[in-house]
């Protein structure tokens, strides 16, 4: 017996002895009372040795030191320096010895072979000097901060340090680290201080393509293409200490730049960046130092450098032979000038700009296009070629079918007795004859329906309120007389389409106690 049931033996005399209360000796075992009523049970029915564990020689899971010690023994013959994983894969494949990877693991790291997280040494960061000239190399990264604590959403500060003076070269708040975002920072920083020889930044995806096998491109990033337009170096940094300069501006920025945003009670991204050019002269004030050589870096600004070309979204897209241009599920239709078709099965530069603007240059020149909708549009007075024809007559027909039948009064024929005195010829009228334009008719088109006699005026008695829906109210032998429909076009002036529709005559419609008269021609 253990020293443990040795103990729990005398306890349980004492509860046999009534010495002590089953509750006294849980309290002084350290366990629950319904622990303590079981091993009294199993103590008065098998004495001191029903307190044995009941587990006590029974088989476990261990392995055998035999396994452990020809493991070890052949990684440190020929597997030194793998890893855990892969030493487990090479032991399994070429020597069968099976365990776990976490087994082997735990006899690595106690034979000294492999070294856990903690024991590893952390990396050694050496520090630099500074660069000695001004605009020698400029630091940049952006540091996402509740800038507004709880008085405004959650945004981000661009922040561009010089590494030679620890000056702040610029800041600008935005919603995230965006490509047009960095544009807008460095262009403000290249009009006001010129061009700096490099920019250092972290590898983030603004500043660098980090898949290894890129599916597509020339390996630059739309931020990397516009420096090297521009004759900047973007050098990436392998670890965040090596650009500790804008780091620790970071620290000193999420202290310093929080508590007076909260002292001016400024709480949205306008406000932050008219207020941080004055920010950034107290701070250059109080924390910049003079570089090592008065010799300043940046350079002017060329004439060639267009800012409003470079910082824009650029993609290479393939002409096709009838000039066409896809690009983001959208197509182009160049307009078929000689540059256009020079440029047929090339490569071609779709430009966007911020605000949504779309131009596609090829060799420098900008070529004519528009947006090719696949959805179909049809506008008043627009002239449809042959080509676009069947798209036009499925979009007219699909918003015909899907028109409000209250938004205009369905046309309807005058069908009266020639010996009438107010005799007319049938033919297609609208109720409200100021509406017999076709104002807005290709964007809310007249829905048409059959053509019924007019019967809204009794032959004797007071007229009757015109009937919605005439065919369900009428009499069989009033229903007979009903004409045909007619063609979707026939409220369409067909000039405007840009091309002749043939007419053929109208049905001839006969029916008892009156005369059509002459029949004029009906569109289709």
């Amino acid at each position: 017996m253990s020293r443990r049931e040795i103990e729990r033996a005398h306890v349980m005399r004492a509860i046999q002895e009534h010495r002590l209360t089953q509750k006294q000796a849980a309290t002084q075992l350290a366990l629950s009372v319904r622990q303590v009523e079981r091993l009294y049970a199993r103590y008065k029915r098998d004495g001191p040795a029903g307190l044995i564990s009941q587990r006590r020689g029974q088989r476990n899971h261990t392995l055998p030191k035999e396994l452990r010690e020809e493991a070890l023994r052949l990684v440190r013959a020929r597997y030194v320096d793998f890893g855990p994983t892969l030493a487990h894969e090479k032991l399994l494949e070429l020597h069968g010895l099976r365990m776990s990877v976490e087994t082997l693991r735990q006899w690595m790291i106690e034979d000294g072979i492999w070294k856990t997280r903690a024991q590893r040494r952390k990396r050694i960061q050496q520090p630099r000097h500074r660069r000695d000239c001004y605009g020698e190399l400029v630091q940049i990264d952006g540091s996402d901060h509740h800038w507004f604590e709880d008085r405004g959403p959650r945004c981000v500060l661009l922040v561009y340090v010089d590494d030679a003076t620890g000056k702040l070269m610029a800041l600008r708040m935005c919603e995230s680290e965006s490509a047009f975002s960095y544009f807008h920072a460095t262009r403000s920083y290249l009009e006001r201080h010129g061009k700096p020889v490099a920019f250092y930044s972290d590898k983030a995806g603004v500043f660098r393509v980090n898949a290894k096998t890129p599916k597509a491109g020339d390996g630059f990033t739309q931020f990397g293409r516009a420096m090297t337009d521009l004759n900047i170096d973007v050098i990436c940094a392998n670890t965040p200490a090596a650009k500790g300069r804008v780091e620790r501006a970071h620290q000193t920025l999420q202290d310093r730049l929080v508590k007076e945003l909260r002292l001016r009670g400024i709480c949205t991204i306008d406000e932050a960046n008219a207020y941080l050019p004055e920010f950034m002269d107290d701070y250059n004030r109080r924390f910049a130092r003079a570089a090592r050589n008065d010799h300043d870096a940046h350079r002017p600004l060329l004439e060639r450098d267009r800012l409003d070309d470079i910082f824009t979204w650029q993609e290479e897209r393939r002409v096709t032979a009838q000039l066409t241009v896809h690009d983001k599920r959208t197509m182009y239709l160049l307009d078929p000038t000689p540059e256009a078709k020079a440029a047929a099965r090339k490569r071609v530069i779709v430009v966007e700009y911020e605000d949504g603007g779309v131009s596609i240059r090829f060799q420098g020149v900008a070529l004519a296009a528009r947006p090719f909708h696949k959805d179909g549009c049809v506008t008043q007075g627009s002239i449809v070629e042959n080509k676009l024809l069947s798209g036009a007559l499925t979009e007219i027909r699909k918003r015909s079918n899907s028109a409000s039948r209250s938004s205009f009064d369905p046309p309807r024929a005058s069908v009266r007795s020639a010996s009438s005195p107010t005799a007319s010829p049938v033919g297609c009228r609208l109720r409200d004859p100021e509406r017999t334009a076709p104002c807005d008719a290709y964007r809310r088109p007249l829905k048409p329906s059959a053509l019924l006699p007019d019967r809204d005026v009794p032959p004797d008695g007071p007229p009757r309120p015109p009937c919605r829906n005439p065919v369900k109210h009428r009499s069989p032998s009033a229903r007979t007389h009903s004409l045909p429909d007619i063609s979707i076009l026939e409220s369409y002036p067909t000039r405007e389409f840009g091309f002749d529709m043939g007419c053929k005559p109208q049905a001839t419609v006969s029916g008892p106690g009156f005369n059509p008269g002459p029949k004029p021609p009906i569109c289709l």
